[in-house]
């Protein structure tokens, strides 16, 4: 368990943005020194607003964006230093569950054609026979019948869809699986089943999770620890209890209070820290602190100097001045 599978150490992401008819060009920072590590048989909460780099982090580590500067390590070996054969071989290892379930399968083939694809393309199980055997287990373990194998993803559900997606990660026997905000675009009732499940394959065949999601509550009932993102830099990380009983970070406590309680009594006797303006530009970011201009609390020293993300208590770290 404490074996890390996944290091992650000062990753930035820059996109050169053009200029156009009264608009200016320039450079977006969309991930910004970004360093965390995954241990095996866990899973790391990244959360953050819309826009803050998240997902684009999670694209750097799969290599389906290549980073501009940083390291990644997955189970010892530096993928940056990886050629295409290497390369191969390690995205058996990492897979990704992706937001959208429909958009992500191929309208054209059958869930059973879907499943069995990477089965092929990789070698895992030659035979076609022992390939269909395999996609019916395989349906089986996310909880669907083998009949669906002749479907086509028009024919399923929103739930049904991600958990082809699901199925579709399985057949790589994969050790770090990246979850791409994979409930977001479901029903309330169909995300705790979603995530019920991935927690029981998790502990069935010891999967290795990096949860990508704006959802705080979500984040609480299926991670282990948490990293907060804010215009695409770090701005805490910790423990899932010490996180959301004990926030260090401002910009954490205002994400928590937006966070509905179902206790109205409760509700309405909590204090709420409402941000002023609004997120800026990634174009141009603010000096220091990039979260000073809405933080109730910032000082002069916050535009000016940026915070470093220190350990403020065993396991808990914050990027702030004033923690």
């Amino acid at each position: 368990m404490n074996e890390s599978l996944l290091e992650v150490k000062d990753l930035t992401k820059l996109f050169h943005v053009p200029g156009g008819i009264g608009r200016r060009g320039g450079t977006v920072r969309a991930v910004d020194g970004v360093s965390f590590a995954l241990r095996r048989g866990e899973t790391l909460g990244l959360v953050g607003e819309s826009g803050c780099g998240k997902t684009t982090t999670g694209r750097c580590i799969l290599l389906l964006e290549r980073p501009s500067g940083g390291s990644i390590r997955f189970e010892g070996a530096d993928l940056a230093g990886l050629d295409e054969s290497a390369l191969r071989a390690v995205r058996r290892r990492m897979q990704v569950i992706f937001q959208d379930p429909y958009s992500s399968l191929n309208p054209r083939m059958t869930v059973g054609q879907i499943i069995a694809e990477p089965l092929k393309v990789h070698g895992i199980v030659p035979d076609k026979e022992a390939r269909d055997a395999r996609v019916r287990e395989l349906l089986g373990q996310v909880g669907l019948l083998p009949q669906h194998a002749r479907r086509y993803p028009h024919q399923l559900s929103g739930g049904q869809r991600q958990r082809v997606g699901i199925a579709r990660a399985l057949a790589m026997e994969p050790a770090l699986i990246i979850c791409d905000e994979p409930v977001s675009a479901l029903d309330v009732s169909i995300q705790a089943q979603i995530i019920n499940l991935l927690e029981d394959l998790q502990k069935r065949l010891g999967l290795t999770y990096l949860f990508i999601a704006h959802d705080l509550s979500v984040v609480r009932h299926i991670s282990d620890r948490v990293v907060v993102m804010y215009l695409g830099k770090t701005m805490e990380v910790a423990d899932r209890r010490a996180l959301y009983e004990e926030p260090l970070h401002p910009y954490t406590r205002a994400l928590l209070s937006a966070v509905p309680i179902p206790d109205p009594s409760l509700e309405a006797r909590r204090e709420r820290t409402v941000l002023r303006g609004e997120v800026p530009s990634p174009l141009k970011p603010p000096s220091g602190c990039v979260f000073h201009p809405r933080c109730p609390l910032a000082v002069a020293r916050c535009a000016a100097e940026v915070p470093a993300l220190r350990e403020i208590k065993p396991g808990h770290w914050a990027a702030c001045h004033l923690a």
